[in-house]
């Protein structure tokens, strides 16, 4: 039998300490795998609903085949997942900052994201998501300037809470801009946010992109046994 508590792996990162750990949770009989920061949870796999559906809503108003996708944070790997169950995907770059988070996934720790790594579409990149945007240099570093369909982003709580300060301009226009100059036209930028839609935050996209949506996404929380909600903005450039 499964020992119920197992710390998969820890790392002590630039942005603190980072750790998986599964756990058997009795009431739910299910095996619960949780990513933190420090003290923080940063993401379960209890809640993946919202994580599942920024990539099916970041890749829906595309028509093309052929997709040429980024996903900035991997996690627990179920955006990325998701993102290669659509068969148009033709290149899936993953963008992580912590080489610990990809090692994970090397080693088959997640089972529901079994696949993701070995994936030949796949290929992943240790880098600052935040940092390669203002760089100017691109989010590629084999093909500097290169031009995505798509970017699926989840790595911040939200446009106002972020997990380093240095990920505070992004969210600015002109770091958004950036961001929109490695897209084709029509592509799409896609974000998670645990907060409730930002009118502020929103009038920000409208600056930059031609057309914005702010996808409220509910989803039961067992624990608390009452609905919950996240954010998933859409932008077409």
């Amino acid at each position: 039998m499964a020992a119920r508590f197992e710390e998969l792996a820890w790392r002590e990162t630039p942005i603190g300490e980072i750790s998986l750990r599964r756990r058997r949770d009795p009431s739910l009989d299910v095996d619960v795998y949780e990513v933190k920061l420090d003290d923080e949870f940063l993401m379960s796999s209890l809640f993946p609903v919202a994580e599942i559906e920024l990539a099916r809503l970041g890749l829906a108003p595309l028509t093309a085949d052929g997709l040429d996708v980024v996903v900035g944070g991997l996690g627990l790997g179920y955006t990325a997942r998701t993102a290669l169950e659509d068969p148009r995907v033709r290149s899936l770059l993953v963008v992580e900052a912590i080489e610990d988070v990809i090692d994970w996934h090397r080693r088959d720790l997640l089972p529901f994201a079994a696949g993701l790594a070995a994936d030949p579409r796949t290929r992943f990149v240790r880098a600052d998501f935040f940092a390669a945007v203002a760089s100017g240099a691109g989010l590629d570093p084999e093909a500097p300037g290169r031009r995505f369909h798509a970017v699926l982003l989840d790595v911040d709580h939200s446009p106002r809470q972020v997990l380093h300060p240095s990920h505070a301009a992004f969210y600015t226009a002109d770091g958004l801009r950036r961001l929109a100059a490695l897209l084709h036209p029509d592509g799409v930028f896609a974000l998670w946010s645990n907060d409730p839609p930002d009118s502020t935050f929103q009038r920000v996209l409208t600056e930059v992109f031609p057309t914005s949506v702010a996808h409220v996404v509910r989803f039961p929380n067992p624990l608390q046994r009452r609905e919950a909600a996240n954010t998933v903005y859409v932008a077409r450039h």
